[in-house]
């Protein structure tokens, strides 16, 4: 067995592990020191670069590794990332400092899609207004809307895209997708109809965003995007704040256009309680919490770790973002 005694591990997802306590008993068993991340929240690039000096490993969050904190990681070999995003990693700085990238693909679709369903039904039926009223003494009275015959448009088929899908059809809901990475033929053996992105934005009562965040999608949902949009369209985020310029779907809140929101992910994050989107009733909020399931969190934590450890032994994982790292 390889002898990490001698290697120090950061750790800085705060849900890491939630679901399998031992596993922190077997990385302390295994690491000569676990560092914690204390903040409660992802970290900053200053607050990375002023921890990561003489760090080996890294299981990471959403946290900014700039290629300031590479510049710092003076023995670093891997930052495993808990989830699938890898937007916040400076994957050419990573690869130029030798430090190989892993995320965990799939681990937790299924978590983050029961999420972005839950958010359709909330916004649908105006769940969290007539909550507060109910618990206030009130007893109102609301028109909601039925998934049913609805028509919902993913914008991304890829692992989550594809398990929101699943799931609707047993809704009995009209499923269209927008993905320049997916054939017609793939889709189709999902339920969905491949469109174009201004067919959907025409088409379909519900949005729910499914992308990576690249040069291409970042803040796709703009005054153009909205103004293309079914009038009364519900817009559901379960991917990345950066995704949406939320000034752009403030107005189209305040004008009408877009009747409410589901949002587990924010430009901002935390947001702040001034976010202008909490104005309005009709934005349901959470803090990015589609992975923060008991099956996902544990699958997260599993797959990071081996990934970890594989890293740590010279071995190549599967789950490699910067496979340019191997090259001689």
């Amino acid at each position: 067995m390889t002898d990490f005694k001698n290697l120090r591990l950061l750790v800085t997802p705060t849900s890491f592990g939630q679901s399998i306590p031992k596993i922190w008993a077997e990385l302390e068993e295994m690491f000569g020191e676990v560092i914690r991340n204390n903040y409660g929240r992802p970290l900053l690039g200053p607050e990375l670069a002023g921890m990561i000096t003489n760090v080996d490993a890294v299981i990471a969050g959403l946290d900014e590794f700039n290629a300031g904190v590479f510049e710092k990681a003076d023995r670093l070999k891997i930052v495993s990332r808990y989830g699938v995003g890898i937007e916040k990693v400076d994957l050419a700085a990573a690869t130029a400092h030798h430090v190989v990238v892993t995320n965990t693909p799939g681990a937790n679709s299924v978590s983050v899609a029961e999420l972005a369903i839950g958010l359709m039904l909330m916004c649908l039926r105006n769940l969290c207004p007539l909550n507060e009223k109910t618990r206030q003494g009130g007893w109102p009275r609301s028109e909601g809307i039925s998934l049913r015959g609805k028509t919902i448009g993913l914008i991304g088929l890829g692992a989550i895209g594809i398990e929101v899908a699943e799931r609707l059809r047993v809704f009995g809901c009209q499923l269209i997708a927008s993905d320049p990475f997916t054939s017609a033929q793939s889709a189709m053996t999902h339920g969905v109809k491949l469109v174009t992105l201004d067919e959907l934005l025409a088409a379909a009562d519900v949005i729910s965003l499914h992308a990576p965040v690249t040069p291409q999608t970042k803040e796709m949902v703009n005054q153009e995007f909205l103004s293309k949009v079914k009038p009364g369209v519900i817009i559901i985020n379960t991917a990345r704040g950066q995704l949406i310029d939320e000034a752009a779907l403030v107005e189209a809140i305040k004008g009408g256009r877009v009747r409410g929101a589901g949002l587990d992910a924010f430009s901002k994050e935390p947001p702040g309680a001034d976010n202008p989107l909490f104005q309005f009733p009709q934005v349901i909020a959470t803090p990015h919490t589609g992975a923060h399931c008991d099956d996902a969190v544990t699958a997260m934590s599993v797959r990071a770790m081996e990934n970890c450890i594989a890293v740590l032994k010279g071995e190549r994982p599967v789950d490699v973002v910067n496979p340019d790292v191997y090259k001689k």
